[in-house]
């Protein structure tokens, strides 16, 4: 089997599981990661060799863009202070509480500890924003967790280059130093993401070429991560501002058609890219475990002391956190479902893996850095079982937290936001009759069409669940008819082929409106 064929059959494979994770409503990073295991199990498979580059630039920044472009400065605001503590205070905490363990249940040494501990030590927002999509969770429970994962990489990534360079040196690293690399990599990142993000939004409004305006949307964040790279800058943390700054702003920068186009090829390539990362997270794990040889038979022991580590740091560091908020806030009793949820969710994924692939082979001197297998295999281990364990049990922590919002909370708001426009669009119908912009004929027209969309606003807002899904079911019927029509009428020579395409794309528009 040749390493395209290999490929080719992964990415099938892959995306067969994760449609499968949709239709049976199961997290698909934790199916995918299971099936990655299971395939690598097979003697035939042939082991897969991933570059960290290959990750970190081909894989990581759409994926990381693809998640921060669903976080508004608005959404951030209130909740910056925790995530400033989160992303600083837990990251190292995380870092010092697995590296003391590790060099306690491991072989490793010291320093080579401390990598470990570094790799663990942040969340993933790739693995926390897949599974959360998922959930119902209150909107500042959401944007805290995937906030922290998003920024907390910039200090992992410092500790991270701290820690290597200890085990390659053997020698230490002045905090100053430390601070200085903060500072540029955080620093640094913040400023090429921001002008990353003008320079595309700058093109954007400027253009109403769909196929420009996508590749202009697929290269931004590849964009921003290499030039941050080649500035000595945080990749990562400029390709999460760039996303943050047009998610937030680039609804306003081009038109409907082009939103819809630039949404469906941008879903298309973060499902594939999700697909594959996962599956290989899960198809590494066997390999690995078979280059390590006997020298490693006791790394299920250490996969597990790790996996507690991350997740016992992670809820004594939330629990406090969350009683001081909340007491600060002026509640008077203190909540624990939500610090459950928040601690439950920090998931680790591909951010660990490409960390720990991007470790030096070498020490200083030429020898081999000792046990960077058993460091490669221990974080494949404890991002398998975070995703497979946390994976499929978030939802149910959620559900038994009682924090989950109700389908019906989602559903009046929508009325009530479906209404507020219906009756902004009629306000403005009563302007423009008044000084007679239009005919008669085509205002009243363009009446009678909000003024049913208010009703069913209303409807759905009443909470008649039954009467909304008997119209959207009605409203398909019709859609389907005419689109019937349509191709009697093309068949039959009436109508040109471009009138039939732009007719067409109308009629998939409003059945897409209708929703599920």
């Amino acid at each position: 089997m040749t390493a395209l064929t290999a490929v080719l059959l992964l990415v099938s494979c892959a995306t067969l599981i994760a449609t499968g994770a949709r239709r049976w409503r199961v997290p698909a990073p934790s199916l995918l990661v299971v099936g990655g295991v299971l395939i690598g199990m097979l003697p035939w498979v042939p082991a897969i060799r991933i570059a960290p580059e290959t990750i970190s630039v081909v894989v990581l920044p759409p994926l990381l863009f693809a998640s921060a472009e669903e976080i508004s400065w608005r959404e951030l605001r209130p909740v910056w202070r925790p995530v400033t503590v989160l992303a600083f205070g837990l990251v190292l905490a995380t870092a010092a509480a697995v590296g003391v363990v590790a060099s306690a249940v491991t072989p490793l040494g010291g320093s080579t500890a401390f990598v470990l501990g570094a790799v663990l030590a942040s969340t993933d927002p790739v693995a926390v924003t897949a599974l959360g999509r998922r959930l119902s969770l209150p909107p500042r429970a959401r944007v805290l967790v995937q906030a922290e994962s998003l920024f907390n990489d910039a200090t992992s990534l410092v500790l991270f280059k701290v820690a290597v360079a200890t085990a390659v040196t053997t020698g230490a690293v002045s905090p100053v130093a430390s601070g200085g690399a903060f500072l540029v990599l955080g620093g640094g990142g913040v400023l090429v993401g921001g002008a990353v993000a003008g320079a595309a939004a700058l093109i954007r409004r400027r253009t109403a070429d769909p196929v420009l305006v996508t590749v202009v949307a697929l290269v931004t964040p590849y964009a921003a991560y290499a030039l941050a790279e080649d500035l000595g800058a945080s990749g990562v943390t400029a390709v999460v501002v760039a996303g943050v700054v047009l998610g937030s702003t680039g609804h306003g920068l081009t038109n409907a058609a082009v939103r819809l186009q630039v949404h469906a090829v941008y879903g298309t390539v973060v499902f594939l890219l999700e697909s594959v990362v996962f599956a290989v997270i899960g198809l590494e794990l066997p390999a690995l475990v078979h280059e390590l040889g006997s020298a490693g038979r006791g790394w299920p022991l250490g996969v597990l002391a790790m996996t507690g580590t991350v997740l016992t740091t992670r809820l004594l560091g939330i629990l406090p956190l969350s009683v001081l908020t909340q007491r600060r806030q002026g509640d008077g009793r203190v909540s624990w479902r939500v610090p459950a949820v928040l601690s439950w969710a920090g998931t680790r994924g591909v951010m660990p893996l490409a960390a720990a692939l991007s470790i030096p082979l070498t020490a200083e001197g030429g020898a081999p850095l000792p046990h960077r297998p058993l460091i490669l295999v221990l974080t494949t281990g404890v991002v398998v079982l975070t995703l497979v364990v946390q994976g499929f049990t978030l939802a149910p922590v959620v559900r038994w937290s009682g924090i989950a919002l109700e389908p019906e909370h989602t559903a009046h708001e929508e009325a009530r936001c479906r209404a507020a426009l219906a009756e902004a669009g009629l306000a403005c119908l009563a302007e423009l009759e008044s000084v007679e912009a239009a005919s008669a004929t085509v205002i009243d027209q363009l009446r009678r069409g909000l003024l049913a969309r208010l009703d069913q606003a209303d409807a759905d807002h009443d909470g008649d669940s039954v009467s909304a899904a008997d119209y959207r079911e009605l409203r398909r019927a019709v859609i389907a008819a005419e689109s019937a029509e349509l191709r009697r009428l093309y068949e039959g020579n009436r109508v040109s082929d471009m009138t039939r395409r732009r007719v067409q794309r109308a009629l998939d528009l409003e059945e897409a409106g209708l929703g599920e």
